[in-house]
């Protein structure tokens, strides 16, 4: 892989997976992303509960070759701090997970939540639609 760029989460990675509006921002990017492993497991999460069997997303997954990080301590630290100043914009967990390794790697967050762009937390965020 080469040089992270970007940080997918979960709804950039889904708009991408389900040919929603933006997909072609996000596959623009594949090549130069990573996505967390608790944005990783979101987006099987919410392929499930739309009846995707779990072998065919395995194997979706699995073809996108994506660069998948681990969440580490000081992710969970970082994204544990992150929630009083997005709690206003309701933020989980999974986002939080992604705008601390996007702080991290010193990457833009992609994403889909216009709600992002309304918080300045020095770290960048772009929208996929």
């Amino acid at each position: 892989m080469s040089d992270v760029r970007y940080v997918l989460d979960a709804s950039a990675l889904l708009a991408a997976m389900m040919g929603e509006r933006g997909a072609e921002t996000v596959e623009a990017h594949f090549a130069d992303a990573c996505i967390s492993t608790v944005n990783l497991s979101e987006v099987v999460a919410k392929l499930t509960e739309r009846g995707v069997p779990a072998d065919s997303i395995e194997e979706s997954l699995s073809d996108l070759d994506l660069d998948v990080r681990d969440f580490d301590t000081p992710q969970a630290l970082r994204a544990g701090a992150l929630r009083d100043v997005t709690r206003s914009k309701g933020l989980s967990l999974g986002d939080r997970a992604c705008l601390a390794l996007a702080g991290e790697l010193k990457a833009i967050a992609l994403t889909t939540d216009a709600a992002w762009t309304e918080i300045d937390l020095g770290i960048a965020v772009e929208l996929a639609r």
